[in-house]
């Protein structure tokens, strides 16, 4: 395992690091740079850390931000699946960044996460509750009772969910017959349409989504938490998450249209609080300012 630092071709992390972590699985693409207590941050479908070069300025006088490329999505390597979707489980995925975390030189941390990366850094701190001082999700409940209490509402809203897991090649196929018009349709269809995204940042997405592996392994993401991920969270025998959690999610989105946020993560972990922000799903993006201010306030809490 190594770490190998990389030029910063781009303006989106002024005075960050650019590194390729090599981990036991894979090569992880990172964004570093701050001071202050560690924090990863990781982002979902179907962009990459990118996510949080708006927020990253906001706080990267109050903590060592790491913004990490899950595997699979962005610059990150691309591991072969297998039948079981296990490279792409979300505990394969956890350990990849809690490996990345030890490789910078960080043993204890703070995760703040959306989306997909959220689902991760779930079972990270499940997995390694021992590392995780305390997580913030925004705008998820947990994956097993979103599947558990699917409605008509949140089937319609969330096609993408049972779609993308459809066996391959299928929704790979029709994705990557335009790659970049799904990518419009599937992430400006929200309540702020394409507003959240800056150009630059548009630009990158659309550059990692152009490349068929990318296309693919996003796929097996959701392949495995429709099958081995609700596996794994059975598995678990009903063991509630220790570190505190900070639930937020957009007032103008689907979870908390579909689902009692709260509720549901107050089944899965000890200690629970949250609330909707005043925005869509993309929050950190589109409502950079007040994400910043709720990581600060939650985080800044620990001792």
């Amino acid at each position: 395992m190594s770490v190998t630092e990389l030029p910063v071709e781009d303006n989106l992390f002024p005075g960050f690091r650019l590194l390729d972590v090599e981990t036991s699985g894979a090569r992880i693409r990172v964004r570093t740079g701050g001071e202050g207590p560690p924090l990863l941050l990781l982002h979902g479908y179907p962009q990459t850390h990118v996510l949080w070069h708006k927020v990253a300025g906001l706080l990267k006088d109050r903590f060592s931000l790491v913004c990490a490329d899950l595997r699979g999505y962005g610059d990150s390597a691309k591991p072969a699946s297998d039948a079981e979707h296990f490279p792409y489980s979300k505990r394969a995925m956890a350990l990849d960044m809690a490996e990345v975390m030890t490789l910078l030189g960080h043993q204890r941390f703070l995760v703040g996460a959306h989306d997909r990366g959220a689902r991760v850094a779930h079972r990270l701190a499940l997995d390694h509750e021992e590392r995780v001082i305390r997580l913030a999700t925004l705008d998820i409940a947990p994956t097993r009772e979103m599947y558990a209490n699917t409605s008509d509402a949140f089937a319609r809203a969330y096609w993408h969910w049972f779609f993308l897991i459809q066996p391959a090649p299928f929704p790979e196929r029709m994705i990557g017959a335009d790659a970049r018009a799904y990518w419009l349709k599937k992430c400006g269809s929200g309540s702020a349409g394409l507003s959240p995204f800056t150009p630059e940042a548009l630009e990158h997405y659309l550059r990692c989504f152009g490349d068929p592996a990318v296309i693919h392994a996003s796929c097996e993401d959701y392949r495995a938490a429709a099958t081995i991920d609700i596996r794994h969270d059975d598995e678990d025998g009903g063991r509630k998450l220790i570190p505190p959690l900070l639930a937020l999610w957009g007032e103008n989105g689907v979870i908390g249209r579909c689902f009692d946020p709260l509720a549901l993560w107050r089944q899965r972990a000890v200690d629970v609080r949250g609330k909707a922000l005043p925005g869509g799903h993309y929050l950190a993006e589109e409502i950079p300012e007040r994400v910043a201010a709720e990581f600060a306030a939650f985080f800044g809490e620990h001792p």
